[in-house]
């Protein structure tokens, strides 16, 4: 390309520790281009951008922004030069309306009084000429996902961006939402503005992108322009290695149910019914997959199944007992693992040590303790098995959570559920935001999980993560489920659950 870059970032290098995260990566971004940032869990996508936009500073290397030499110390700073970023996980402030959100911190002012009607104008100005309309008055807390994120990017243009940074922006949309970003990323692109992408979705980004920078141990190891490539190719740069599906064997034969749930009815944060009457089975030797969109009643199943969300109605037996508003630790007693939707948020501890998560709900455990305390070279032993045996990429078991890249953070998880011998495991969106090794590496624990005979209930909104795993399965719609028999469905040739999950997805019309 042509003319002065957007963005030209030279010799970037950022260590932590024994770490190197980003080493001596060169990088352009062009005016009117959406760039894709592809990489692995841990390969320095999310530094480098985090470089770019004022939250850390280099090692070494310089950057320029339209030309001019720029050394960010801030976000602010960044911001003042025209770089906007919209974080994976939103810095919204719920109870405030969208007007609030997006020109607090802004001298949006006449006289002594804010100019809210000038700000109004703007931002549906702003709102209208992307394609990314919401309500100004609307409180946050009542918007979508879809719409909380278009909130994100007019609060970045309402600040003048030119660049935009989204760091994993499809990984809570529905396909639907994610064609809306699409569509005001063009928009965006045709006025001028550059886009980095940074994704894992390698569909997306031969859709949304013109061009691709892979990045592999903290280096770029390759550049393709979106049309010269497939993802069959940029899946193998990411990785090294050619990806294979795990090999789906049809299972044995189920064993005894190891969960029973019957009538159940859970309400959600807000007291209203967020699970109506739901009975499902999930017996040994089976994945069972329960699909649909977040907000549906998922998170609320998995929290009652788990004993951390009281049942209003219906029944939870796990073998032989009866684990209705059971605590947790009562609940694990029945070998019962979880791996919760968000591994940071409820998950894990993220300013504990690696060997201090991995014992969180297991500490009580003889082989753990002497009398009231801890046995420290138990619990290193044990840490350092399950690091190894689960390729968890740290240079010690004692740095924080709070330093692992996604991918790590979702085996450290996975590491400590297993460990746990479980007869059934909940598992909750076990790969939003992993790349595709990563992906391919959990569903491959998944379904050895399944053949070694232990009852698998997967909770997810990836459709293609259902149909590859599931023996059988559930859709909800609303606080409805619909269980569906045995797994026998396809893109090409749909069953009746696949139909109901269209209601979310729109992956296919009704069957006549």
């Amino acid at each position: 390309m042509t003319g002065t870059p957007a963005v030209r970032m030279r010799g970037i290098t950022k260590r932590f520790l024994d770490v190197v995260a980003n080493d001596g990566i060169d990088f352009e971004l062009h005016q009117g281009e959406v760039c894709a940032l592809l990489g692995e869990n841990g390969a320095g996508k999310t530094t480098l951008m985090n470089i770019l936009f004022g939250l850390v500073t280099p090692d070494a290397g310089a950057i320029e922004v339209w030309g001019e030499p720029v050394a960010f110390r801030s976000p602010a700073e960044a911001i003042a030069r025209g770089i906007g970023m919209v974080h994976q996980h939103f810095t919204l402030v719920p109870p405030h309306t969208v007007l609030e959100n997006v020109i607090v911190g802004t001298a949006t002012s006449r006289g002594l009084l804010l100019d809210t009607a000038g700000a109004r104008s703007r931002l549906r100005d702003l709102a209208r000429l992307h394609g990314l309309e919401v309500d100004p008055d609307a409180r946050v807390s009542q918007l979508s996902v879809g719409e909380q994120q278009r909130v994100e990017i007019i609060k970045a243009l309402y600040r003048g961006a030119r660049v935009l940074i989204l760091d994993e922006p499809t990984a809570v949309l529905t396909p639907v939402e994610a064609q809306g970003l699409f569509k005001a990323l063009r928009s965006l692109t045709r006025d001028g503005h550059a886009v980095i992408f940074i994704s894992h979705k390698l569909r997306e980004v031969m859709e949304v992108s013109d061009r691709v920078v892979i990045l592999r141990g903290g280096r770029v190891v390759a550049t393709r322009s979106t049309g010269a490539t497939d993802p069959q190719e940029l899946a193998r740069l990411m990785v090294g290695r050619e990806i294979h599906t795990p090999v789906r064997r049809p299972r044995p034969g189920a064993g005894p149910p190891i969960l029973e749930i019957e009538d159940l009815t859970v309400a959600n944060d807000g007291g209203l019914t967020a699970v109506d009457r739901l009975s499902v089975a999930v017996h040994g030797g089976e994945i069972v997959g329960l699909a649909g969109v977040s907000g549906n009643g998922q998170r609320e199943l998995a929290e009652a199944i788990f004993g951390l969300r009281p049942v209003r109605g219906g029944r939870i037996r796990v073998g032989a007992s009866d684990v209705t508003n059971q605590s947790p630790e009562e609940v694990i007693r029945r070998r019962v693992a979880r791996v919760p939707e968000d591994r940071t948020a409820v998950g894990l501890l993220m300013e504990l040590s690696l060997a201090e998560n991995l014992i969180l709900e297991t500490y009580r455990a003889p082989r753990f303790r002497r009398g009231p305390f801890l046995r420290p070279g138990a619990v290193a032993e044990f840490a350092d098995h399950l690091l190894a045996a689960y390729r968890v990429r740290a240079p010690h078991r004692s740095v924080p959570a709070k330093t692992l890249s996604g991918g790590n953070l979702q085996r450290l998880l996975l590491a400590r559920a297993l460990a746990q011998d479980p007869a059934l495991l909940v598992v909750h969106q076990p790969t939003r935001g992993l790349d595709v090794a990563a992906t391919e590496e959990v569903h491959g624990r998944l379904l050895e999980l399944r053949d070694r005979g232990v009852a698998v209930l997967l909770i997810s909104e990836d459709l293609d993560e259902v149909l590859a795993l599931s023996d059988s399965a559930s859709a909800s719609s609303g606080h409805n489920h619909s269980r569906s028999g045995s797994r026998s469905c396809s893109r090409s040739s749909p069953c009746s659950w696949r139909w109901r999950c269209a209601r979310s997805w729109s992956c296919g019309p009704e069957p006549t």
